[in-house]
C-alpha cells in the first residue's frame, strides 16, 4: 500500500494538483450554471403546457402584423 505524504510534495506537484482543482472548480461552476438555465426552461416550457391551445390559432398580439385590411376597389 502506497500512501502519499501531501506535505513532501514538490514545488511542481503543488502547482499541478492546484490547476487540476481550479480547472475542476471552474467545471462545477459552469455546470450549476448550464443546470439553473436547464431549470428555468423547464420552468417556462412547463408553465406554457397549462395554457390552452386556442393560443396556437389566435393571431399575434401585435398591430399589423398578420391581420391585413382587405383593399376595396370599386370601380363603377
Amino acid at each position: 500500500m502506497v500512501e502519499h505524504d501531501y506535505i513532501q510534495e514538490t514545488r511542481t506537484q503543488r502547482l499541478r494538483n492546484w490547476v487540476l482543482s481550479e480547472m475542476l472548480r471552474g467545471a462545477g461552476y459552469a455546470l450549476a450554471f448550464l443546470l439553473f438555465i436547464g431549470v428555468i426552461y423547464l420552468i417556462i416550457w412547463g408553465i406554457g403546457q397549462f395554457m390552452p391551445d386556442e393560443r396556437l390559432n389566435a393571431p399575434p398580439p401585435m398591430p399589423y402584423s398578420a391581420l391585413e385590411a382587405p383593399l376595396v376597389t370599386d370601380k363603377a
